[in-house]
């Protein structure tokens, strides 16, 4: 039986756990919230590739990815960040989703990636 990894076990979650070569990325959320959609966005993108880095992965191994925005008159700005990052030969499923998030955030994403080929 394959073991579960936890990455960044805290009290309440982990950062992110594997499981069977595929990762799955708790939500990530911006460190400096007084930034704007835009900017929080590439704060989280940036956030997840050193995850993904740590848990042997890449954002080209991304297989589905779900993106909480506070507002979606603000997802274009949102957009804008994300296509700038993501590896657009090979986009992962995605879904956007409007929702009350903690104080001052605006985005706050989660994915499930699969483990680099060994």
């Amino acid at each position: 039986m394959s073991e579960i990894l936890y990455h960044t076990p805290m009290k309440k979650l982990s950062d992110a756990t594997e499981y069977q070569g595929v990762i799955y990325l708790a939500g990530q959320v911006a460190e400096d919230l007084s930034a704007g959609m835009k900017a929080q966005t590439a704060d989280v993108l940036q956030q997840i590739d050193a995850l993904l880095l740590k848990c042997g992965s890449s954002k080209s191994r991304i297989l589905s990815t779900t993106i909480y925005v506070t507002d979606m008159a603000l997802k274009p700005e949102m957009d804008e960040a994300w296509m700038a990052w993501v590896d657009q030969s090979r986009p992962p499923a995605r879904a956007t989703v409007e929702a009350r998030l903690g104080a001052n955030v605006l985005v706050e994403i989660m994915l499930t990636a699969a483990k680099n080929s060994q």
